[in-house]
């Protein structure tokens, strides 16, 4: 099956949401989503890689990771996970970072909120991805943030129907 993909931007609100339908499992999403040896196979946009240095899948746990480019470039972000409300929804704040998760102050922050709905079969998830500015919206999206999570939701996608 194809994936649905419904991208809107709320710049008044500081709020981008992302919905897309898998045809596939809540539990089989759900973990491609909080299991990093499967999230490391999607996340990043192709010819990126994702690779996990440290996961911790719980209220208050981290995620540092980084996204290797062809060029053997480190791309590093740090993901802190909270309100995981299992198999229904999660939250997390994202950032930009060093090797050591230390925060690159000159990127935006990005507040994650993820539900997970199951229906025939069919699994839509809802990202809903606040920021504190509008200014920060604007210049995540200039960095290609949209046309690279889609991607990595399309290679999902692909995941799913191996």
């Amino acid at each position: 099956m194809s994936l649905l993909i419904k991208i809107d931007k709320d710049f008044p609100n500081k709020q981008i949401t992302i919905i897309s339908k898998f045809k596939a499992s809540k539990d089989k999403i759900w973990n491609a989503f909080t299991n990093p040896e499967i999230t490391d196979k999607w996340w990043a946009p192709k010819p990126y890689q994702t690779i996990t240095k440290q996961a911790d899948f719980k209220n208050g746990g981290q995620w540092l990771y980084y996204m290797l480019s062809p060029e053997g470039e480190k791309h590093w972000c740090y993901a802190e996970f909270k309100n995981i409300n299992p198999m229904e929804s999660y939250e997390a704040t994202d950032a930009f970072c060093d090797e050591d998760g230390k925060i690159n102050m000159d990127f935006p922050r990005m507040n994650w909120k993820n539900t997970f709905q199951e229906e025939n079969g069919t699994t839509e998830v809802t990202n809903v991805i606040t920021f504190s500015q509008e200014e920060d919206m604007k210049q995540i999206l200039e960095m290609g943030f949209e046309e690279g999570y889609t991607m990595g939701l399309n290679q999902l996608n692909d995941l799913l129907n191996q």
